[in-house]
C-alpha cells in the first residue's frame, strides 16, 4: 500500500511596502502580516499537520513569516531549509523541488510567494479535492493563505492533478 503524503503550501503573510528603498527580496512582514503569521501557524498545530520538513524562500517576508509561524509549534522543531529556487520559483520549479524530498518524510511545508505558488497549488489539485477548498483557491490565494494537500505514493511521483486538495484558509478566516 502507497504511503500518504502532506503537502501544504504557505504563502508568506502580508508584506510591507513602507519602505520603497528595500529590494523586493528585503521587503519585512507588515503589521498585519505579523499578527496573521502566528495564527496561521497555531491552527497548523491544532488540526495537527505539524510537517516533518520546511523548505522556505530566503526572502525577509517568507523567513520572517516561517519564524512567526512556527513559534509556539512543540520542540522540537521540523528541519527547516532555506532555497534560493522558492523565491520567483514557477510551478516547475516548485514541482522539482518537491520531487527531490527524501522518501523518509511524510509531510513538507513549503514557504514561498505568489504567482508560482498559487499556480503550483492550482496543478496539484486532482479528483478527490475539497469543491469548497478549490473554489477557494480559485478565487484568490492571498498573503498568509494555507493550501494543505494529501497524495498517495513517493515524492518523486508528484505530477500535476494527482493531489487532494484537502483545506485552503486564509488568515481572516481564523479571526
Amino acid at each position: 500500500m502507497a504511503k500518504i503524503r502532506h503537502l501544504l503550501l504557505l504563502r508568506h503573510a502580508k508584506s510591507s511596502w513602507d519602505d520603497e528603498a528595500l529590494a523586493d527580496f528585503d521587503r519585512p512582514l507588515a503589521p498585519r502580516g505579523k499578527a496573521a503569521a502566528p495564527r496561521m501557524g497555531a491552527e497548523i498545530a491544532r488540526r495537527g499537520w505539524l510537517p516533518e520538513l520546511v523548505y522556505v524562500s530566503p526572502a525577509a517576508r517568507t523567513r520572517q513569516t516561517w519564524q512567526l509561524a512556527s513559534a509556539d509549534w512543540p520542540a522540537p522543531l521540523p528541519a527547516a531549509s532555506f532555497h534560493d529556487s522558492i523565491y520567483g520559483a514557477l510551478a516547475n520549479d516548485l514541482f522539482a523541488l518537491a520531487r527531490a524530498v527524501p522518501d523518509e518524510i511524510g509531510s513538507l511545508l513549503v514557504i514561498g510567494h505568489n504567482p508560482g505558488l498559487e499556480i503550483f497549488a492550482a496543478q496539484l489539485a486532482g479528483p478527490g479535492s475539497s469543491s469548497d477548498a478549490v473554489k477557494s483557491l480559485e478565487e484568490k490565494f492571498p498573503s498568509g493563505a494555507l493550501a494543505r494537500f494529501e497524495f498517495e505514493g513517493d515524492w518523486d511521483e508528484l505530477r500535476p492533478g494527482i493531489a487532494r486538495l484537502t483545506h485552503c484558509l486564509r488568515p481572516k478566516e481564523l479571526g
